[in-house]
């Protein structure tokens, strides 16, 4: 009588035995490539869980309400208190409307940063990482859907608060005096600088929060990324109001990831910036990209 062949299961080595058992002939097995649609819907399944755990956070949240409310509250405070009567004449101000309008992103990015860094440490703090690293033992498809799901909820978050201050703009620059009639057409995204100000702004939150990312991932600790993060966005361009060679301190300037990412803000006056608009925003994406870089490395390299 013929019988069945008996498939004896094995563990893949490294497993966590409380984890999934893989049968001889699945892919994954040693020595068999696993095909396309396994790593797809391994990565899927990264991007929920990461997901998951962001919005079950209730400090997720608060920290997304402060990004779209300080980049439109101070945005309009920014607007509120500058006026033509202070020019010597209206057409004389060569004001930057739509740099001011978005003001509020020197503020909102703070709420990035927080946001970002503790998405990445606390998982450290509480231990949390070795259970996320036991479900999907690809670091680096982990830190792939932290930053996927991180980017995605910035960029979204950033928008909001962005489009809100240019709608506010239209309201509260004319009653300033910044009216089409002084030279100040309403701000509109049918404007090519204009368009390029606000896209270029929500991309700036975007790579903040990977690079406050990566630098939790290599540090593995709170306080360490948000004092490192904090003092290459606010300390650095601080520094170069102490040096009185114009030289250096256009350097500093262009290196700075805030001075230099900031830099797509402007509409006026580009020939008097240190570093041109899309410069610099790739000068705050090296840094971000070098974070992840080196935050990957960190993952990949060191235990749990």
């Amino acid at each position: 009588m013929s019988s069945e062949p008996v498939t004896k299961e094995t563990e893949t080595p490294g497993a966590d035995p409380a984890g999934p058992v893989r049968r001889s002939g699945e892919s994954g097995g040693p020595g068999v490539a696993e095909p396309a649609g396994g790593r797809v819907r391994d990565a899927g399944r990264a991007v929920r869980a990461e997901w998951t755990k962001l919005r079950t956070v209730q400090s997720t949240a608060w920290l997304l309400l402060a990004v779209t409310g300080c980049v439109l509250v101070v945005g309009c405070v920014a607007m509120w208190s500058v006026s033509t009567d202070a020019c010597a004449s209206p057409t004389a101000c060569d004001e930057d409307t739509a740099k001011l309008s978005l003001f509020g992103v020197y503020l909102g990015q703070l709420a990035v940063v927080v946001l970002a860094a503790l998405a990445m440490t606390t998982e450290y703090d509480n231990g949390v990482i070795r259970t996320t690293l036991a479900a999907n033992p690809r670091r680096g498809v982990v830190l792939a859907a932290k930053a996927f799901v991180m980017v995605a909820v910035v960029l979204g978050t950033s928008a909001l608060g962005v489009l809100g201050s240019l709608l506010a703009s239209r309201q509260i620059l004319p009653a300033n005096g910044f009216t089409t009639a002084n030279g100040y057409p309403p701000l509109s995204l049918a404007d090519e600088p204009t368009l390029r100000a606000a896209g270029g702004t929500v991309l700036y939150l975007g790579l903040i929060a990977l690079l406050s990312l990566g630098v939790g991932a290599a540090l593995r600790d709170t306080a360490g990324t948000l004092t490192t993060v904090l003092t290459l966005l606010y300390v650095v361009p601080a520094i170069s109001t102490f040096i009185h060679n114009q030289v250096w301190q256009e350097r500093i300037q262009k290196l700075s990831p805030m001075t230099a990412g900031l830099a797509v803000q402007a509409t006026r006056r580009l020939d008097s910036l240190p570093i041109g608009p899309w410069a610099g925003l790739g000068v705050l994406a090296a840094y971000a990209g070098g974070a992840m870089v080196v935050g990957a490395a960190a993952l990949l390299l060191r235990d749990a």
